[in-house]
C-alpha cells in the first residue's frame, strides 16, 4: 500500500457550476500529492471527489446545490427500453453506416424518450469543473516524503503483478481486459450467471432468461462485416499511448467544450491538469484487475477517428467516472448514455475476476439541478447518506423528500451513525509532515510544540476524511 500525502486547504467558496450563482458553492478542499487507490476509494465513499490532484467535498447543508454521491450496482443493473434503443441505434449505424432520420419505436411500447430524438441535444451533462483555489500547495519532494512516511509506519508490503501492456478492447465487443481467450464453455457459464441476475430465478423460467438480452449481448456481436468498426482502447494517463494520442484527445476535448458548454479550454496544459493529472499511481496487486488500479482514458475509435473519451478511475471497489467528452458531430448516437453503458460493461467484466469491483460511480446526483437528474435513471442506483455514509436505494420516496427540501440526511434511522467517525481520542494517531525531514504522529508533534497546535484544523480534516484515512494518510503541516 503506497503512502497518501495531502495538504488540507479548509473551507472553500466559489461560483457554482450548476446554478451559476456567484460564490455560493461551499466546500472543503485539499491537494493530493499522492493517493493510494484504496484511500481514494474510502474518500469517495465519504462524499469526496477529485479534479486532477485537487480533492473536494461539498458542504451539503450550506451549499446552494447539495451533491449526493451516486453509484450503480453493475451486477444488478437492468437495461431500460431507452438504453436498448440507444444500443440498437449504435449497432445499426456500425452495420450500415447510415444516420437515422427518426427514432426507432419498435419496442412495442409506443414510447419515445427525449434521448431518442435524433439531432436533439444529449440528455446527459458532464459535471462542471470545480473552481480551483488560488493558493498553491507547498512544494515537497513527494518520493522522499513517501519514503520517510513508509519508514515511520513500516507497513506490510503488498505484492504486485508485473507490468503488462494496456489492453485493447475489441471491435464493438466487451470492454473486458484481454488475456488468454477463455474456452467457450467458461464464457457461456459466465453469460448464464449474468442472465440469471436479471430476475428472480425461482419465478422466471430458463427459457425466458435466455430470451432476455443483456448488455453484453448488445455489445458482443459479430462486427467483421460492419461498415464501421468501433474499438475501445483503455490507456493509462502516464502511458506512452496517452502521449501519442494527446493531440487527437485534446482537439476532441476542445471541440466538445466549445460546442456543448461554450467554454473553450485555455490550452493543452489546462486540459492535462484537469483530465491527465492524477495523484494515483498505476497499482498492480496480484489480486487486482489485469490493467491495475489508477486513472485511465477509455478511448472510442470509430475506424481511425477518435469520437469519444471516458476519463475513469479504476479502484478496488468501483469504476469511477471522472468526465466524458465526445465529438458533437455524433450526437445522434447519444454517446453520453452509450459511454455510461460501456463503462457499466467494463465494471461487469472486471467483477468476473475481482468480485468486489462491481460498482459504477457516476459522481454526484444533484436533485436541485434538473439537468443533472439523469444520473438517477440507471437502475440499481444508490445515494450516499451525507451523515452516516451508508448507501440507500434511490427510490421515489427519496426523490419526494428531495423535492421538499434540497438537503436531506437520507438515512431515516436516527440510531444509525458513521461507523468510520473520527473522534478526539484518535487525534494522537494522525500522521503529520512537519518539514522536509520530519514525519511524526500528532502525539509526538504535541510534545515538540508544547501545545495543541493547529488542533482545530487537523480535527476538522480528520472528521471529513474519516478515521481510517486520517490514520493512514500523511497530513502536510509545513509552514
Amino acid at each position: 500500500m503506497s503512502v497518501s500525502i495531502v495538504q488540507y486547504y479548509g473551507s472553500q467558496q466559489s461560483k457554482c457550476g450548476y446554478c451559476a450563482g456567484a460564490n455560493c458553492s461551499l466546500s472543503h478542499g485539499m491537494h493530493a500529492y499522492r493517493l493510494d487507490c484504496q484511500d481514494y476509494q474510502d474518500l469517495i465513499d465519504r462524499g469526496w471527489r477529485r479534479c486532477g490532484n485537487y480533492c473536494y467535498k461539498l458542504r451539503n447543508q450550506e451549499t446552494c446545490c447539495p451533491c449526493y454521491t451516486i453509484k450503480c450496482d453493475g451486477l444488478e443493473f437492468k437495461l431500460s427500453k431507452s438504453n436498448k434503443r440507444i444500443l440498437r441505434r449504435m449497432n445499426r449505424f456500425l452495420r450500415d453506416g447510415k444516420r437515422e432520420s427518426k427514432p426507432e419505436t419498435g419496442d412495442g411500447d409506443g414510447e419515445a424518450d427525449a434521448d431518442d430524438a435524433i439531432g436533439a441535444p444529449e440528455v446527459t451533462a458532464s459535471e462542471p469543473q470545480p473552481q480551483l483555489p488560488d493558493k498553491s500547495p507547498t512544494v515537497i519532494n513527494v518520493d522522499h516524503v513517501a519514503s520517510l512516511a513508509t519508514a515511520q509506519k513500516k507497513p506490510t508490503k503488498q505484492a504486485t503483478a508485473p507490468a503488462v501492456e494496456a489492453p485493447t478492447l475489441g471491435s464493438n465487443k466487451s470492454a473486458a481486459p484481454i488475456s488468454n481467450k477463455p474456452c467457450k464453455k467458461a464464457k457461456q457459464m459466465r453469460l448464464d450467471r449474468r442472465r440469471a441476475k436479471l430476475g428472480d430465478a425461482a419465478s422466471v423460467s430458463t427459457k425466458s432468461i435466455s430470451q432476455e438480452k443483456t448488455l453484453r449481448d448488445f455489445l458482443h456481436s459479430d462486427s467483421e462485416t460492419n461498415k464501421h468498426q468501433l474499438k475501445l482502447r483503455l490507456v493509462h494517463v502516464h502511458d506512452d499511448e496517452f502521449r501519442r494520442t494527446l493531440p487527437q484527445s485534446f482537439a476532441l476535448y476542445k471541440k466538445y467544450q466549445i460546442s456543448i458548454h461554450n467554454d473553450p479550454p485555455k490550452d493543452q496544459a489546462a486540459y492535462k491538469d484537469h483530465l491527465q493529472s492524477t495523484p494515483m499511481k498505476n497499482e498492480k496487486p496480484s489480486d487486482g484487475p489485469e490493467m491495475g488500479y489508477g486513472s485511465f482514458h477509455q478511448q472510442y475509435w470509430l475506424d481511425d477517428k477518435l469520437i469519444a473519451v471516458g476519463v475513469i478511475d479504476i479502484l478496488p471497489g468501483c469504476v469511477s467516472s471522472v468526465y466524458f467528452f465526445y465529438d458533437p458531430d455524433y450526437s445522434f448516437l447519444s454517446l453520453g448514455t452509450y459511454g455510461s453503458l460501456r463503462e457499466i460493461d467494463l465494471v461487469q467484466s472486471l467483477a468476473e475476476n475481482v468480485h468486489a469491483l462491481k460498482y459504477y460511480y457516476m459522481g454526484f446526483y444533484i436533485h436541485s439541478c434538473p439537468k443533472m437528474r439523469y444520473k438517477g435513471k440507471l437502475s440499481a442506483s444508490y445515494l450516499l447518506c451525507p451523515e452516516t455514509y451508508k448507501w440507500l436505494s434511490l427510490t421515489d420516496v427519496i426523490r419526494a423528500k428531495l423535492d421538499e427540501h434540497k438537503y436531506q440526511r437520507l438515512n431515516e434511522d436516527p440510531a444509525d451513525k458513521d461507523v468510520n467517525e473520527f473522534l478526539a481520542e484518535h487525534l494522537d494517531e494522525v500522521m503529520l509532515l512537519l518539514d522536509a525531514q520530519t514525519c511524526t504522529d500528532y502525539k509526538h508533534y504535541k510534545q515538540l510544540q508544547g501545545a495543541d497546535c493547529d488542533v482545530d484544523t487537523i480535527i476538522e480534516y480528520s472528521k471529513l476524511v474519516g478515521k481510517a484515512c486520517a490514520r493512514r494518510m500523511l497530513y502536510v503541516n509545513m509552514l
